[in-house]
């Protein structure tokens, strides 16, 4: 064991070393964006690390135990223009503390518990335009040394102990002061005279938030000539009383947007009485925001009579129920309803509205007649609504319409072809179910359009001219649909004016060479989520200005082609997700994919479906020198296998004649069992059992006839009962043709085995009966039985009494033919070839 002492003299060392190690000099930084943003949030930091560039721009300190912040504390970054100091714990701020950061534009100081604030705090900040000081336990803007940011256009001093809403002299020093918020405060009251300094130096650009104070009450003429550009009170008062009087109390305020109301989680009154916004009759307003309010006490007749000079009206999570009876000579250029309730879609009459938003509301499920004349801007989306006619003038009630939106509704009927809509510029149905797309050419007098969204309608496109018409199209989104035959037709002719085209998630199984050929401004394409198996760039062989092509998320094994011609300004091409063929076969394709990485988005991600071994393994790392083996190998190897599959292929083709050959052999000098074996159709198996079998089998002589119904061995495959049993024990071979007998496909394969029959055994002869006559048409269809039936005679059956004793007489005597011995009564029969039926 060491010795206590030397242990000593070996630590007390190294414990020096690690106390000069100090957190800020183990580079607890992360650099964002070398020399110029750096982020050290959350590190334990109790001064600015020695380590950051003088060139930072933009510094994060958050949540660090700085305390305090002494005079130049960040002279060492004159460049800086961003700097985080949120929840530092910084108590003390001593003068001069920014000294040297002229080029900072925004400080920010959120969730410091500030106790000392020295009179020359933020000086030096001469660019400073954005100061946050939320949470940090001011009192009051008076002691707040701000007068000298002359730059300053934002304040937020929200979420304080501030009680008096008076603003200080040096207020006349921030001449581009454009936001102001003092929300949740202490706000209780505010006077005329708390606001003299807007009156002195208007600033016509200022916002003012006071939401979330309790306002108790503004009294009378506190806002009398003043202008701000924005005024917002909401969840400032206890009840409607409350409300309506400091409503009254902003007479003689001109103010461009006035937002009234509350917030989501923050209510105050239980109900609300339209009564409360009789004041506002005493104020210039231009624009009119209204949000989270409650049930309305009655309609919302005369709710706005003091509102009828603005010319934008918003509602904003409101239970109105409906929006009736508003006066025709309200003088509302915009309207925007989001999120609100109704019994019904209102039924509105605005001549002078162009613009109404009415989106994401409840109980607005079928729409109703509106009269908008001039309307030109009309958006309906998110309303789950059914519309049982679209879209024409007189759906909407006007022919001025330029921007449609009717995406994320229900079922819409296109039954007319926005006829009175001709000027429409964006048009956008995406998720809501189009019908009737297919029936006719729907878009053919939007020759304006600019914009159009098909996108997850449920379409399938069926129809070749369903965009007719869209001349001037640049923007067409119709991912999520479906193609007929899964294959894309030839649907954008004449759209020249096209530049980015969405067929994304389309089922489509591949790209035909047309469809985009008269695209020739068409710059982006988005071809993923399909199910296209290989890359082939011929089809966008046209497509000279496409920049952007993604075939990710498809199935691509690997290129169509050896050689991949891609449009000369194509710079970004996604191939990510696919099932990359990792193989020799396709080592030419992973060789350009390595030669084109810089084309490839994310080339790195690309991985190996195939083979199983080089699953997940990137596509860059496939090596082309596991392809190098010896090309004469391969050559033999190739050569055996095909050799092998040659004489398998005719092994397997001739099997049934190599199985008579051996049979020929075997049974060749022994007595035949039968006498003739008969081929036929099984629909004809009545005439071979009355008259064939009963006129032979027992005549005089009798002859013995092998046929498959009764002499086949059971449990014995077919065609080896027909070689076995059937050719090898007969003399002869009797083919009964019929048109049952050429379109069966068993007969013609029996009768393809018995000329092979007749080929290797010198004592066969096959006997062919026609029972019906054929037409040369019909025979034709078996090419060889044609030409042996018109080289040869043949037997043909006539039912009649002299007929059927020449056919009988005939036939048994080419029976008689090679048989041992014959009766002597038909010794001196005719020759069979002499008698029978010439050729057809």
């Amino acid at each position: 064991m060491m010795p206590s002492w030397r242990l000593a003299g070996t630590l007390m060392p190294s414990m020096a070393f690690l106390s000069c190690l100090r957190p800020e000099s183990w580079e607890p930084c992360i650099e964002v964006i070398p020399n110029v943003t750096y982020q050290c949030m959350e590190q334990n930091l109790s001064r600015i690390p020695d380590n950051i560039p003088s060139s930072t721009r933009n510094l994060d300190l958050s949540f660090n135990p700085l305390n305090t912040l002494e005079s130049q504390s960040f002279s060492k970054f004159p460049e800086l223009q961003v700097l985080d100091l949120s929840r530092c714990d910084i108590r003390v701020i001593e003068d001069g503390a920014y000294q040297g950061l002229g080029q900072l534009s925004t400080l920010i100081l959120t969730g410091n518990p500030i106790e000392s604030l020295a009179p020359g705090a933020f000086s030096g900040l001469s660019h400073l335009q954005k100061l946050v000081a939320v949470e940090t336990n001011i009192l009051s803007l008076r002691t707040f040394p701000i007068g000298n940011l002359r730059a300053l256009k934002e304040l937020n001093v929200a979420h304080n102990l501030i009680h008096s809403f008076k603003l200080p002299e040096y207020f006349l020093n921030l001449t581009n002061l454009e936001h102001l918020d003092f929300s949740d405060n202490k706000i209780q009251s505010i006077h005329y005279k708390d606001l003299q300094v807007l009156r002195k130096k208007p600033l016509l650009n200022l916002s003012l938030d006071l939401s979330l104070n309790p306002i108790d009450i503004i009294h009378p003429g506190a806002f009398k000539e003043v202008k701000l550009h924005k005024l917002t009170l909401r969840s400032n008062f206890n009840n409607t009383h409350v409300m309506r009087t400091c409503i009254q109390g902003l007479a003689g305020l001109e103010v461009y947007r006035l937002v009234l109301g509350e917030f989501k989680n923050e209510r105050n009154m239980d109900s609300f009485d339209k009564s409360a916004l009789d004041g506002l009759c005493s104020l210039t307003i231009e624009e009119f925001r209204f949000a989270y309010l409650d049930e309305f006490s009655g309609d919302v007749t005369g709710l706005f009579n003091c509102l009828a000079n603005v010319s934008a009206m918003s509602l904003v999570n409101l239970y109105v129920k409906n929006l009736e009876n508003l006066p025709e000579d309200f003088k509302w250029k915009s309207l925007e309803v989001a999120r609100c309730k109704f019994r019904q879609f209102p039924p509105l009459a605005l001549p002078s509205l162009k613009e109404l938003n009415f989106t994401d509301n409840k109980g607005a499920v079928n729409m109703v007649d509106i009269e908008l004349p001039n309307l030109e801007i009309l958006d309906l989306s998110r309303n789950g609504l059914s519309l049982r006619h679209c879209c024409s003038s007189e759906d909407f009630g006007t022919t001025t319409l330029r921007h449609l939106d009717l995406s994320f509704n229900g079922v819409i009927l296109m039954n007319s072809n926005f006829i009175g809509l001709c000027q429409l510029e964006y048009l956008d149905f995406q998720h809501s179910a189009l019908k009737h797309t297919n029936q006719f050419t729907v878009f053919l007098c939007l020759h304006q359009l600019h914009y159009l969204d098909i996108s997850y309608t449920h379409i399938q496109v069926v129809f070749d001219g369903i965009f007719d018409g869209l001349t001037n199209l640049k923007v067409l989104k119709m991912a999520g649909n479906s193609f007929k035959d899964s294959t894309l037709p030839n649907i954008f002719r004449n759209m020249t004016n096209l530049t980015i085209l969405d067929i994304s998630e389309c089922q489509l199984t591949q790209v035909s060479k047309g469809p985009f050929d008269t695209l020739p401004n068409l710059r982006v394409l988005n071809l993923s989520h399909n199910h296209l198996v290989y890359l082939d760039l011929f089809p966008y062989a046209h497509l000279l200005s496409l920049q952007v092509l993604d075939y990710s998320f498809n199935y691509i094994v690997a290129s169509k082609r050896q050689a991949l011609h891609f449009p000369s300004k194509l710079t970004h091409l996604n191939l990510t997700q696919n099932n990359f063929a990792c193989s020799c076969e396709h080592q030419s394709f992973l060789q350009w994919v390595k030669d084109q990485r810089g084309l490839l988005v994310e080339a790195e991600q690309m991985t190996c479906a195939n083979p199983p071994d080089m699953q997940g393994m990137p596509v860059l790392s496939f090596r082309n020198t596991t392809c190098q083996i010896n090309k004469t190998t391969i050559s033999l190897s190739v050569l055996s296998i095909l050799m092998v599959a040659i004489i398998g292929l005719l092994v397997y083709k001739f099997y049934f004649h190599l199985m008579l050959l051996a049979g020929c052999k075997e049974y060749g000098r022994g007595e035949m069992a039968y006498d003739a074996f008969v081929i036929y159709s099984s629909q004809d198996e009545n005439w071979v059992r009355n008259e064939l079998v009963k006129n032979l089998e027992e005549g005089v002589p009798p002859f013995q006839l092998c046929l498959h119904y009764r002499d086949f061995i059971p449990g014995v495959a077919i065609a080896a009962n027909i070689i076995q049993e059937g050719f090898h024990k007969s003399r002869k071979v009797i083919v009964v043709v019929s048109r049952h007998f050429i379109q069966s496909r068993w007969c013609i394969f029996e009768y393809e085995i018995a000329q092979t029959w007749q080929f290797l055994s010198s004592r066969a002869g096959i006997i062919f009966i026609v029972l019906q006559k054929l037409e040369k048409s019909l025979l034709r269809q078996q090419v060889e039985l044609y030409r042996l039936l018109s080289r040869n005679t043949y037997l043909e059956w006539e039912d009649s009494m002299l007929g059927r004793h020449i056919f009988w007489r005939r036939l048994r005597k080419a029976l008689l033919d090679g048989k041992t011995s014959q009766p002597d009564g038909l010794a001196d029969a005719e020759n069979v070839h002499q008698e029978a039926t010439t050729a057809i």
